[in-house]
């Protein structure tokens, strides 16, 4: 048996390396890769055990909105400590998720009126997966249970969120665990050929989607989408008409769409739903990460009345099968209310329009970098791809990337060549300029 390190004679990094398994993380690359000991967070900025600060520039693992610390949010986790800290919500409720309830379902335009909750992002794919696959089968059509992800598409990695993810080294080692899907081309604007558009890309797609539902729809119950930036994807970014397409052959074909914006939602995109920018509402939209601020684990999978009404009967058999321990805690709820209340009252999708310019200003110079290819920007997400030619370790590129970043202050984690920011919407114009030029330091040190 491991006896407990001392604390008074073992460094925090030591003892975090002897007892704690890291998340998607080859524990043996600690041993060059030191692991970063955080103590503190202020606004944008981390800090770390011996006091240097980090800009965090991908709001530590894109799920910080209003800086770390945040007054607001602290005071309203606070406030409801004093009330009860949780309670189960099989036969209770709660005001706190009542209200975010309430909230949710008006920005939508009461479109998905109806919110069940989980904790992480893949619990809310699961519940969307469960939900749809639940529903054609008290209609009637339980042929209907497949389900269309998209290439290069993350949901997570649950296994039946890992089933609808596209990325290789998921599929190679958990792969038998696994249902099959269909998997329907990425409408990425990278791929355009000389003399197409982005709009050219998304027609392309949404044209091979609609060959795989004419011969399929029958055993199809949803597709599952990330609206406009597929994130773990390497950023990859495409036309919002590819959603309106979709959101047309779903009601064509009779097939559930579910948007997945546990990334992409809560403003990321430019508006509080990026589904939005295309005028479609999905039949079921998940939330997760920015919904709290960052501060508290929660998610949530919205729907519409048709769906809801269908589990609403006499027998436990036709609800929905689905719990929890932690669903709609009263924390969490809370401080997802303090986060809607801030983007009510300091106009938060108008200034992040500003802070968006910002950031193209801050990275005008990777337009022009010679080593760099499509940059691109969605709202608060930008991102460019180093060319492959002007990798010397492709490998490790993500990893030296990342060692540069803090050697220059700042917290970034590159997607294989693609090197992303998507920074809290707290960020000044001066933290964005720092930000793009520690960046441009850190790449050259790493590309010479």
């Amino acid at each position: 048996m491991k006896l407990i390190s001392d604390p008074n004679q073992t460094s925090l990094v030591d003892r975090s390396l002897d007892a704690v398994w890291h998340p998607c993380t080859q524990m043996k690359h600690h041993e060059s890769l030191p692991l970063i000991a955080i103590t503190k967070g202020k606004g944008a900025w981390l800090f770390d055990d011996q006091g240097n600060a980090l800009l965090d520039c991908i709001s530590s693992w894109w799920t910080n909105l209003f800086g770390h610390s945040n007054p607001r949010i602290n005071q309203a986790i606070t406030s409801q400590l004093e009330k009860i800290e949780h309670v189960m919500l099989a036969g209770f409720t709660h005001p706190p998720v009542v209200e975010l309830s309430e909230k949710l379902s008006a920005l939508t335009q009461g479109h998905l009126g109806h919110v069940f909750f989980a904790s992480d992002g893949a619990s809310a794919v699961e519940i969307a997966l469960k939900m749809s696959h639940h529903f054609w089968r008290l209609n009637h059509q339980p042929q209907k249970k497949k389900f269309v992800c998209l290439e290069n598409g993350y949901h997570g990695e649950t296994l039946g969120a890992l089933a609808v993810t596209d990325v290789a080294i998921f599929r190679e080692a958990y792969g038998s665990l696994l249902q099959d899907v269909f998997t329907a081309p990425s409408p990425d604007a990278r791929k355009a050929q000389p003399g197409e558009s982005a709009h050219d890309v998304a027609m392309q797609a949404a044209e091979k989607l609609e060959e795989l539902l004419k011969t399929e729809h029958h055993n199809i119950a949803a597709i599952i989408i990330e609206p406009l930036v597929q994130c773990a994807g390497q950023m990859a970014m495409y036309s919002p008409e590819y959603l309106r397409s979709v959101r047309l052959l779903c009601d064509n074909y009779n097939i559930h769409l579910i948007a997945d914006e546990i990334a992409v939602g809560c403003g990321r995109s430019g508006k509080f739903f990026a589904c939005e920018h295309a005028g479609i509402w999905p039949d079921f939209l998940t939330l997760s990460k920015g919904i709290s601020g960052g501060y508290l684990p929660l998610s949530l999978s919205m729907t519409t009345a048709k769906i809801y009404q269908a589990f609403y009967g006499d027998q436990m058999q036709q609800g929905f099968l689905h719990s929890h321990s932690y669903t709609g805690n009263p924390l969490a709820c809370a401080a997802a209310l303090a986060c809607l209340e801030i983007f009510e009252t300091e106009s938060v999708l108008e200034k992040n329009l500003e802070r968006s310019k910002d950031l193209s200003s801050a990275f005008a110079w990777a337009k022009i970098d010679p080593r760099v290819q499509h940059w691109r920007q969605q709202g608060m997400i930008l991102a460019f791809d180093v060319k492959p030619e002007s990798l010397q370790r492709k490998n490790t590129f993500s990893r030296e990337m990342f060692s540069a970043g803090m050697a220059e202050g700042i917290l970034i984690r590159p997607i294989g060549n693609t090197i992303y920011v998507m920074p809290p919407y707290i960020l000044s114009t001066e933290e964005a300029i720092q930000m793009g030029a520690s960046i441009q330091r850190a790449l050259n040190k790493v590309l010479i």
